[in-house]
């Protein structure tokens, strides 16, 4: 919900600054009501830093980048998105590319929508 990571949660944890109740196996659970003041200050930051608006659509897996480059060729667009010091590139139809406005520069989510996900031993 706020989109930080477990290690991040389990800090907050320990020292207190999210408040959780135990189960006897020893698991932390977080209520609602401890989560307010969080999303509280999550949703006063403005639309490109707050996490809100990305949960109005199903797709989790979301990397916030920056447009390196937006190549138009008649039905279809090619978008090619920083992430980090890596690249996304998404074909997407030239109408949604034009709709969506997208410029060099542009702060973008690229959304990930996949049934596999494969990985490859780096060395």
């Amino acid at each position: 919900m706020l989109g930080i990571s477990y290690p991040t949660i389990k800090q907050w944890i320990l020292s207190g600054k999210l408040d959780t109740t135990q189960t006897p196996g020893g698991h932390h659970r977080v209520s609602a009501v401890a989560m307010k003041s969080f999303l509280a200050r999550d949703a006063a930051r403005p639309d490109t830093q707050n996490r809100e608006r990305f949960r109005r659509v199903s797709g989790r897996n979301q990397l916030l980048g920056k447009v390196v480059s937006v190549r138009i060729e008649g039905l279809m667009a090619q978008i090619v998105v920083s992430v980090g010091d890596q690249e996304v590139s998404s074909i997407i139809t030239a109408d949604a590319a034009r709709e969506l406005g997208l410029r060099k520069g542009d702060t973008v989510a690229a959304l990930v929508k996949s049934t596999d996900v494969m990985i490859e031993r780096y060395e």
